[in-house]
């Protein structure tokens, strides 16, 4: 699943692209249409991801660990 804009945002990002010159925009399509095509023949088997973590603890210690390991900033940030 990729990223998906809004025609708000697609926009903005056209009203930059249409700037460029026109051997940059043609270089862009092809790297866009490249990224489809390769994205199209891609099919994932979800079983194929079974197992593929392997670690000797269990789900209650791991959520557990991942808890202990959160850091607070202790810094205030100043934004003026």
């Amino acid at each position: 699943m990729g990223l998906a804009l809004t025609n708000k945002t697609i926009d903005k990002y056209f009203g930059f692209l249409i700037e460029m010159d026109d051997f940059s925009k043609k270089l862009l399509i092809r790297k866009l249409t490249e990224s489809i095509d390769i994205k199209k023949g891609k099919n994932i088997d979800l079983s194929s991801l079974y197992g593929s973590w392997d670690d000797e603890r269990d789900s209650d210690e791991i959520i557990k660990d991942i808890k202990n390991s959160r850091v607070e900033k202790q810094i205030p940030i100043d934004f003026e």
